[in-house]
């Protein structure tokens, strides 16, 4: 069994910064890609940011400049800083990864359970 768990949300002033952080656990074999999804009221869930096993990285266009996705593989880690921070950044963000168990030998989506990140004055 693998769980996912979040952490480093909250409220902060727009300008401001938080830093969240995805640790995956259990019966893991190997990570593919990591994310971060984000969801407002009412909205879609999209795609925020990713990053490669590789290290590569892409970023949704609202956030470009402005996040920066990282992971520790030895931790089994994700993290997303977010800077300048702005009320529309305001959403439930998800991690996601996309890993094998050493029961499973194929990879699957997985998902954190959510943080909420609020942005206002």
């Amino acid at each position: 069994q693998v769980q996912l768990v979040e952490s480093g949300g909250g409220s902060v002033q727009p300008g401001g910064s938080l830093r969240l952080s995805c640790a995956a656990s259990g019966s893991i074999f190997r990570i593919n890609a990591m994310g971060w999804y984000r969801q407002g009221t009412g909205g879609e869930r999209q795609r925020v940011a990713a990053i490669s096993a590789g290290g590569s990285t892409d970023y949704a266009d609202p956030v470009k400049g402005r996040f920066t996705i990282s992971r520790d593989n030895a931790k089994n880690t994700v993290y997303l800083q977010m800077d300048n921070l702005k009320p529309e950044d305001t959403a439930v963000y998800y991690c996601n990864m996309e890993l094998m168990t050493r029961y499973e030998l194929r990879f699957l989506d997985y998902w954190g359970q959510g943080t909420q990140v609020t942005v206002s004055s």
